[in-house]
């Protein structure tokens, strides 16, 4: 009976050593072993066999990890309070590195992502964080990969998520695109006015060569006008008709009021030639009076 149970005994032991030593590594992951503490080799994937008690294996994930990097406040240059916060794409390219070299890389990593990033966008402005973020990733990203790179970690890629901003900050952001619509809107107004007046003025050229051109843009305008079904129909009086009408009139005044002059001197001619006849009548009233007298005494 004792010797069954110890036979038992032993082989329970012998399992559990079986179990101990037989590890399983799947295709993504790598056992770095080591041999009495010291480091011996990287294994997998596929079968390991590890000697109990006198090696030890780190499984190690060669997978990309996506690592969500918590908000952060940073004052930017222009000493504007923002919170920002990013996602950082790594994996592990050297699996012994990754595992002698730093103590839990996947803290480490996280760490160094807050702390860039932080560094890296306090030296840009507000609108350098808003505008340029494939700038800023690719800078984080090289500054990353450059720390890690002892790690056997690789930085593939680091995306800004989000740059969130206080109200006050989001209206005056609000104003400021207000502002630049506006002025681009002026801008293209003013442009367009330009380009008018060239093109008006070369029809205007165009037009002065005939008299009659002018004529029908008149009529055609009018037509237009009269198309459209308007019981009221305003149309300017072009400026070189009034400017010919007041020349006609003037005209015509200057003739009326020499012809008024030429009418007063010749009246005032014949009355001064009536009167004479008039006086000389008086004198022979006079005469014919005093030859009366005389014949009477």
């Amino acid at each position: 009976m004792i010797g069954f149970y110890t036979i038992a005994v032993l082989a329970g032991f012998t399992v559990l050593l079986l179990l101990y030593a037989i590890r399983i590594l799947r295709e993504y992951e790598r056992g770095v072993v080591f041999l009495l503490g010291r480091y011996q080799n990287v294994k997998g994937p596929g079968l390991v066999i590890i000697i109990p008690f006198i090696q030890t294996m780190e499984r190690v994930d060669l997978r990309t990890v996506v690592m969500d990097v918590p908000s952060q406040d940073v004052i930017s240059q222009d000493n504007v309070s923002v919170r920002v916060n990013a996602v950082v794409y790594f994996r592990v390219v050297e699996p012994k590195a990754a595992i002698i070299n730093v103590e839990h890389f996947y803290d480490a990593v996280s760490q160094l992502a807050q702390t860039t990033l932080r560094s890296v966008l306090g030296k840009h402005e507000l609108d350098e964080m808003l505008s340029e973020r494939d700038k800023l990733n690719s800078d984080i990203q090289e500054i990353l990969d450059e720390h890690t790179d002892a790690w056997g970690v690789k930085v593939t890629n680091v995306e800004i998520k989000h740059v969130d901003l206080d109200e006050s900050m989001i209206r005056a952001i609000a104003r400021q695109a207000e502002a630049e619509r506006s002025r681009r809107a002026k801008i293209i107004h003013a442009e367009g006015e330009s380009q008018a007046a060239e093109k008006l003025t070369d029809a205007a050229i165009e037009l002065s060569k005939s008299p009659n051109a002018m004529t029908l843009r008149y009529l055609q305008t009018l037509i237009d006008i009269a198309g459209e079904q308007n019981s009221t129909i305003v149309f300017p009086l072009p400026v070189d008709i009034l400017g010919s009408l007041g020349d006609n009139i003037t005209k015509m005044v200057q003739t009326s009021g020499g012809s008024t002059a030429a009418a007063k001197k010749s009246t005032g001619t014949a009355s001064k030639t009536t009167s004479t006849p008039s006086k000389s009548t008086g004198t022979a009233s006079k005469r014919s009076t005093a030859a009366g007298s005389k014949k009477d005494s």
